[in-house]
C-alpha cells in the first residue's frame, strides 16, 4: 500500500498547476480575470509567482489563501513523472483535468484523517482508512484512471461519514445558548459580521455557514464543525479552534488571527496574521 502523500503544497515541485488549471475572477480576491487553463501573467518560465511577495498588497489575497492539499507535487512528479506541461503541451488539457480531479480527492483525504483520529466508534476510524485507501489507490493510477473515477459517488460516501463523526463530537453538547435572533449557529447560517466575541460555541454545527467578517475574538470553538464554512477575514485574535473540526489551511489562510490564536496542530500560522 502506496505511504500517505503529505498532505501540503511543496511548490518546487510542482509545475504551478494551481497558477494554469483553475481559474478566477476578478474580485476582492484576485485583481484580474483568469480563465481556467491559462497561465497566470505572473508565472514565471521556471513556474514560481513573480509577485510572490507582494501578492497581498497586489490585490490576490485568492493565492495566498489557496491550498491544493499536495495535489500539484503529486500530479506534476507521480502521476506525470516529473514532466512537465511546457516539456509536453500535449499532456496540458490532461494534467490539469488531472489536477482538479486530485486536489478534490486530496481534500477529502484530509478530512478523512482528522475523521479517523476523532472519532470515538473504531468502526467509523475503519471505514475511515478504508476510504482513504481508496483515494490512494485512485491517485496510484495513470491519469486516464484518475480523470474516470466518480468523485461524486465518493465525496458522498466521506460526507456521511464525515457527519457521523461530527454528530459524535457534537451529541456530548447542549444546545443552550446557541440560538441568536437570525436563527441560530446551524449549518448554513448567515453569520457574516456576526458578534461571537468571546463566546463558548464548543459543539456547534457551523458546516457551511458563511462567517466572513464575523467577530470571533477570544471564543473557544472546541468541536465546532467547520466544515466548508467561509472564514475570510473572520476574526480569530484569541479565540480557541485547537479542538475544531475540520478546518483547513485554506479557511485559516483566509481568517485574520493573531499570536494568541490556537490553532490545530496541523494548521500552519499564516505568516500575514499579526
Amino acid at each position: 500500500m502506496t505511504t500517505s502523500p503529505t498532505l501540503r503544497p511543496d511548490c518546487g515541485n510542482c509545475f504551478a498547476l494551481c497558477c494554469t488549471a483553475l481559474g478566477f475572477s476578478r474580485s476582492a480576491d484576485f485583481a484580474i480575470d483568469k480563465p481556467a487553463a491559462t497561465p497566470c501573467p505572473n508565472m514565471a518560465g521556471d513556474f514560481s509567482c513573480s509577485i510572490h511577495q507582494r501578492l497581498r498588497p497586489r490585490g490576490f489575497t485568492g493565492c495566498t489563501d489557496f491550498d491544493c492539499f499536495g495535489a500539484g507535487q503529486v500530479v506534476s512528479q507521480k502521476i506525470f513523472g516529473g514532466t512537465s506541461w511546457l516539456e509536453e503541451p500535449t499532456a496540458r488539457a490532461s494534467m490539469f483535468a488531472v489536477f482538479r480531479v486530485v486536489r478534490r480527492l486530496h481534500e477529502m483525504l484530509w478530512y478523512l484523517q482528522e475523521a479517523e483520529e476523532r472519532s470515538y466508534d473504531p468502526q467509523l476510524a475503519h471505514a475511515a482508512r478504508q476510504l482513504s485507501r481508496t483515494i490512494l489507490t485512485v491517485t496510484d493510477g495513470d491519469p486516464a484512471g484518475v480523470v474516470d473515477f466518480d468523485v461524486e459517488s465518493l465525496h458522498g460516501e466521506v460526507s456521511a461519514l464525515l457527519a457521523e463523526v461530527s454528530g459524535e463530537r457534537l451529541g456530548s453538547y447542549g444546545a443552550e445558548g446557541w440560538q441568536m435572533a437570525d436563527g441560530g449557529l446551524r449549518p448554513g447560517a448567515d453569520l457574516a459580521g456576526a458578534k461571537l466575541t468571546g463566546r463558548r460555541l464548543c459543539g456547534a454545527d457551523l458546516r457551511g455557514a458563511v462567517l466572513i467578517g464575523a467577530d470571533l475574538e477570544g471564543s473557544d470553538l472546541t468541536d465546532v464543525n467547520l466544515l466548508g464554512a467561509d472564514l475570510r477575514g473572520a476574526k480569530l485574535a484569541g479565540a480557541d479552534l485547537a479542538g475544531c473540526l475540520f478546518l483547513t489551511q485554506q479557511q485559516a489562510n483566509s481568517a485574520a488571527g493573531n499570536g494568541s490564536t490556537r490553532l490545530p496542530e496541523r494548521i500552519g500560522r499564516p505568516s500575514h496574521w499579526r
